[in-house]
């Protein structure tokens, strides 16, 4: 008993001598960057009132920690440079090494903000093998959510220098903008990623600031209940388990095990063919969800066998399984990365070869999405795999609804995933998000003002400089002028610019019509280190940005335009003539029309409008073909000069 006794009081005075420790936040730790001039915090918890002791860069910092344990030392002025080392001492000494002192930025958004490198890796080879840059480092927030209390820490973490070791983990937007701040200033940039997939933007405000909205407000409320989140959790996941527990045992290319759909030699006398990419036809005027299989022969020369191959599949609509000669090569379990497999070295032979895929739709139309690669290489060869494919339908189900994001709900994200980092001192703000808020336009402008005057009050920096991008062209092209959501969307994120210390990317050029993911992220960088260029470093010798809409002036059947921003003169970009304008009389119907460039104003103008009151430029989902530029090759943003209600 009373050797028990002692072990009791052992453990107990283990567990009081390391809950007394200093302990630091994850953001705080080796590779860190710290913020040039400005005032820097470093912070943490230990014993209550325990005296903490700081070394750094010649210089000894002293305070105690509160009742509740909490400390924190202020340092200023600190110049760029790096590795330092730094010593914190209480009752246990911790070393932080490899610091650098530079410019940090926060890159927030959602998915396009978050694509890593690896997801583009297929366009960047080079600049991946020539990464190596220990002055460019990246902290990957983990994804989270919290309705109740705005954290004072994140779960993991770790800074990591940019190099072919680490830089297909860097988000591909932040690195590439990264990489030509240090071209221009040569000074070390961290890169502080708190970016989640498909996340609406309310989910990046905190609570006090959702008050303004009423209905994201009473939203939160209702999710700060732990039981509704399980209820809800519990019944999506039965709901999911149960669909694709049917969708098994209903699938025929599984039912007969000595002759499964994927084995080489099958029997496909009465299958269908289509053409891929597509989609598979409708049944009476209805989506076939379910399970669809397709197989493809193709014959391969000797050169092409014995070696690593790649096997590309474009995107495919929403799920595929994958086999080569009846041998599983890969899977992917939902519609938007790129497949890329890669086939064993032994696998492939001479002559015929069978290439099988099992592809589940949950809803909607499923199949392959046009204009993407569709083809096998090896040896340095590649067989198009384009055109006819075999297909058989394996199991028809009812649509599949999707499942609640609850981490995208009001407040979640900022709670869990920017919370923690407001006492880390940084340059400025970098954001890529919209897509997820495109079917609720109109309430983007206000929202997206009240995030940056939150931000900018929650790490009391004043007027942080925030830079973001404007969404890209999406979507298929229309051959008249339309309403879109995306346009709408566009404007709100232009209307901004009225904010202090905020600049944007235009990017309608860069985006891919099937691809809400466009691969091109070195230009978005590139796009936004220009206008952080302007924004954040006050360089006012750069061209930041391409024309902005200033006024309209109406001259009998003409509207003539100015601009701002138009560096050394507009231009339409690759040469031709100016496309993608509509005017629109009284009646307030557009019509595509005419646009010449006369002293550095557009004039717009139409035979079918002989009154002309309003003009838009890229006002669609896709302009394709909008060229609008200055001299600078930088794009216009889309405008419109009526306020007119849809």
């Amino acid at each position: 008993m009373k050797k028990l006794r002692l072990t009791l009081i052992f453990l107990l005075i283990i567990k009081l001598t390391a809950s007394g420790q200093v302990r630091l936040p994850k953001l705080i730790g080796n590779g860190m960057v710290l913020q040039r001039d400005a005032d820097v915090k470093i912070w943490g918890w230990s014993a209550a009132n325990e005296k903490i002791t700081i070394s750094f860069i010649d210089s000894v910092y002293k305070t105690m920690a509160d009742d509740s344990g909490e400390w924190e030392v202020k340092f200023s002025g600190l110049k760029a440079g790096g590795p330092f080392t730094m010593k914190i001492s209480g009752s246990n000494n911790i070393i932080i090494k490899d610091i650098f002192i530079g410019d940090v930025w926060i890159c927030s958004g959602q998915s396009n903000m978050k694509l890593s490198i690896e997801r583009v890796s297929s366009v960047y080879g080079n600049e991946i093998e020539n990464s190596e840059n220990a002055n460019i480092r990246y902290f990957e927030v983990p994804e989270k959510y919290d309705f109740n209390t705005p954290r004072k820490d994140i779960a993991h973490g770790e800074w990591l220098p940019a190099g072919p070791l680490n830089i297909l983990k860097f988000s591909a937007v932040s690195y590439f903008f990264a990489l030509e701040l240090y071209k221009r200033y040569k000074i070390p940039v961290g890169l502080i990623n708190a970016s989640l997939g498909g996340s609406p933007i309310e989910a990046w405000l905190s609570e006090d600031a959702l008050k303004e909205f009423p209905e994201h407000y009473n939203e939160l409320q209702r999710f700060k209940d732990s039981s509704l989140i399980g209820q809800i959790e519990s019944q999506d996941n039965n709901r999911f388990d149960t669909w694709y527990a049917r969708l098994g045992e209903n699938d025929e290319g599984h039912k007969n095990q000595y002759q499964p759909w994927y084995i080489p030699d099958l029997n496909t006398s009465g299958w269908k063919v289509m053409k891929v990419p597509g989609y598979w036809p409708d049944e009476n005027g209805r989506n076939i969800n379910g399970v669809v299989w397709f197989r493809k022969d193709v014959l391969l020369p000797a050169s092409m066998t014995g070696k690593p191959a790649k096997l590309i599949l474009g995107r495919i609509i929403d799920a595929d399984s994958v086999f080569v000669n009846g041998v599983f090569v890969g899977t992917t379990s939902y519609q938007y990365p790129p497949r890329r497999y890669d086939i064993p070295p032994d696998l492939l032979k001479e002559g015929k070869n069978t290439i099988v895929l099992r592809v589940i739709s949950n809803i909607g139309k499923g199949g392959f999405v046009e204009d993407k690669p569709y083809e096998l290489i090896a040896g340095g060869q590649k067989i198009d795999l384009k055109g006819d494919w075999q297909y058989q339908i394996g199991a028809k189900m009812e649509p599949l609804e999707g499942k609640t994001f609850i981490e995208r709900k009001p407040a979640g994200l900022f709670n869990a995933m920017i919370s923690p980092l407001i006492n880390y001192s940084v340059k400025g703000v970098i954001w890529y998000q919209g897509e997820s808020n495109a079917d609720r336009p109109e309430e983007y402008a206000t929202l997206f003002k009240a995030l940056i005057d939150n931000w900018r009050d929650k790490w009391q920096q004043g007027n942080l400089p925030f830079i973001y991008v404007q969404l890209p062209n999406y979507m298929e092209p229309r051959e008249e002028p339309s309403e879109s959501n995306w346009a709408l969307l566009r404007e709100a994120q232009l209307k901004a610019l009225f904010l202090p210390n905020t600049g944007m990317a235009v990017t309608i050029d860069i985006g891919e019509w099937n691809d809400i993911h466009p691969l091109n992220k070195k230009d978005v960088g590139y796009r936004l280190a220009l206008a952080a260029q302007k924004v954040a470093y006050n360089d006012n010798e750069i061209v930041y940005s391409g024309p902005l809409f200033e006024s309209m002036e109406a001259r009998g059947n003409k509207i003539i335009l100015t601009f701002s921003n138009t560096g050394s003169g507009l231009e339409a970009k690759g040469g031709g003539e100016l496309k993608y304008f509509s005017i629109a009389g009284a009646d307030r119907k557009f019509v595509w029309a005419k646009a010449r460039i006369k002293n550095n104003k557009i004039i717009v103008w139409s035979g079918e409008v002989q009154d002309p009151v309003a003009v838009r430029y890229a006002w669609a989902d896709n302009p394709e073909g909008a060229n609008l530029s200055n001299k600078e090759k930088l794009p216009a943003s889309p405008f419109r000069t009526d306020k007119w209600e849809d």
